[in-house]
């Protein structure tokens, strides 16, 4: 199992812990980088310039992420959409009232409305995961995609609850160190912890498509 077949088959997870669908052929990297490089860049403004201009930088980088993703991939995911609504709204308020818990909150709103999506969705029988990824697991069976959208959203759940606790505990320099690097590095350890059931239940990491074509010729 090579971590290039993994990326092909989406199996990379955004900077708010979902996972992302890949992208167009020879730019599989580029749905991932426009969810992680907004936070990144807000990241690195907050640390050089300051918080509230980091936040200016943050509404400026989603904003320019949405028209790439519209412009280079055709359509806008519904998480990038998500983020880019929230954070235009939740930076505003942050930078009208001084406040960096605006934009503290701008997570727990998607991690909870992601959570009761998926798994409202899953106890309905409805697998919704599998319309937001679209083409990625490829060979992935029903009652895959149903046990998939069940665990991403217990996770999501488990975020909320996380970044509340955060927000709470710890001051804001700490709490953006966590969302950047730690959310990203449990959100993609989460969804290689996924592999065995995805394969047990037909994922095809390309394993299957290369025998295939090994027969014909």
């Amino acid at each position: 199992m090579h971590a290039d077949d993994m990326k092909k088959n989406g199996v990379d997870a955004t900077i708010d812990g979902a996972p992302v669908a890949p992208g167009p052929k020879g730019e599989s990297w580029l749905p991932m980088a426009l969810d992680f490089g907004p936070l990144l860049i807000f990241f690195i403004a907050t640390k050089f310039i300051g918080m509230f201009a980091g936040t200016a930088f943050f509404m400026a980088a989603i904003a320019i992420a949405v028209v790439v993703s519209k412009w280079r991939l055709g359509k806008v995911s519904p998480m990038l959409w998500l983020s880019a609504i929230l954070v235009l709204f939740f930076g505003a308020l942050t930078l009208y009232f001084h406040d960096p818990a605006f934009i503290q909150l701008k997570p727990t709103i998607i991690y909870a409305f992601f959570a009761i999506m998926l798994l409202g969705g899953w106890m309905r029988g409805k697998p919704l995961l599998r319309y937001l990824l679209q083409s990625a697991y490829s060979g992935l069976s029903q009652e895959g995609w149903l046990k998939l959208s069940r665990n991403w959203g217990l996770f999501f759940a488990a975020l909320c609850v996380a970044n509340e606790i955060m927000r709470a505990a710890l001051d804001f320099d700490t709490w953006l160190i966590i969302k950047v690097w730690g959310v990203t590095i449990v959100s993609m350890l989460f969804a290689m912890a996924n592999l065995p059931m995805l394969m047990k239940h037909g994922l095809d990491l390309g394993e299957k498509r290369a025998e295939k074509k090994a027969n014909e010729a």
